[in-house]
């Protein structure tokens, strides 16, 4: 019998459930395929920003890796807060032996308040060990900025950080201007085939919460259910801007982005999807 495509997230839990694993396992649910996951941190989080989190011991994070690809298997992967260089090499470990399946790494490193999720050392390790693993890599701009020293002002600068993560060994990197200034939002997807520049109008709703995870989630999705890079990236911030559109004005802070809000838009992609594989 046939299945959907199966996508493991390893993140931590929001626990006000905008983004982290909450977020990532609406958005693939949305879009049609199996969400699991293997949980790095439990977060103390509601809208108002990230209060604080207990990390998971990084062999019981690897131990749910194991289990759940033994068993299930996964037709693409999604990493988003790793926590610490010690989790970070855990989960290198764990998915070494899956190399050929599709890896997005979400560069997780600071909350939306401001809050730092990932030091030095782990940055390090994510380099190193998770870069090369990696289909792709989405960092935001103070990310790209924190990976590469690069200013963020503009998409000029997006080029400029998304082609040094490229050359540093990631073999695809989309940069992220949503937190750059202007009407118009702009993401640079940086590949061997070159640069590719994705830009629409920005959408007046403050309820933002979990853009990042679900981008990251949607083009693992779409990697997972064989979607070509390029297309996988264009349905994802198709999807990532129909539920900022529709946002929703929840608690006190930024509210979460509406995950569920292109039901009627997804349906169709999956029923597209599924004639092309016939």
């Amino acid at each position: 019998m046939p299945h959907p495509a199966r996508i493991l997230i390893v993140a931590g839990s929001d626990s006000g459930g905008g983004a982290g694993i909450q977020g990532d396992i609406k958005t693939v649910t949305a879009l049609g395929a199996y969400a699991m996951s293997a949980v790095t941190a439990v977060t103390v989080q509601d809208t108002t920003g990230v209060h604080g989190f207990h990390p998971i011991p990084p062999e019981i994070i690897a131990e749910q890796i194991a289990f759940v690809m033994a068993d299930i298997g996964a037709d693409a992967i999604k990493t988003g807060m790793l926590v610490s260089a010690d989790v970070v090499r855990a989960v290198a470990r764990a998915l070494a032996p899956y190399d050929s399946i599709p890896l997005v790494v979400d560069t997780v490193l600071i909350a939306k308040g401001g809050a730092i999720l990932l030091d030095e050392a782990g940055i390090g390790a994510m380099k190193q060990l998770l870069f090369p693993l990696a289909a792709l890599i989405t960092p935001n701009a103070p990310e790209a900025a924190r990976l590469t020293g690069v200013p963020m002002a503009s998409q000029n600068d997006l080029v400029a950080a998304g082609t040094l993560l490229h050359k540093s060994g990631a073999r695809a990197v989309l940069v992220k201007g949503g937190h750059i200034a202007g009407n118009i939002v702009t993401d640079v997807l940086v590949d061997a085939t070159g640069v590719h520049v994705f830009s629409g109008p920005r959408i007046q709703n403050p309820a933002t919460h979990g853009t990042g995870c679900a981008l990251a989630s949607a083009i693992a999705t779409g990697l997972g259910q064989g979607l070509a890079l390029k297309d996988a990236v264009v349905r994802a911030r198709e999807f990532v801007q129909e539920a900022i559109r529709t946002g929703l004005a929840l608690g006190h802070g930024t509210g979460p982005i509406n995950h569920l809000s292109s039901r009627d838009t997804v349906h169709n992609w999956v029923k597209q999807f599924r004639l092309l594989q016939r």
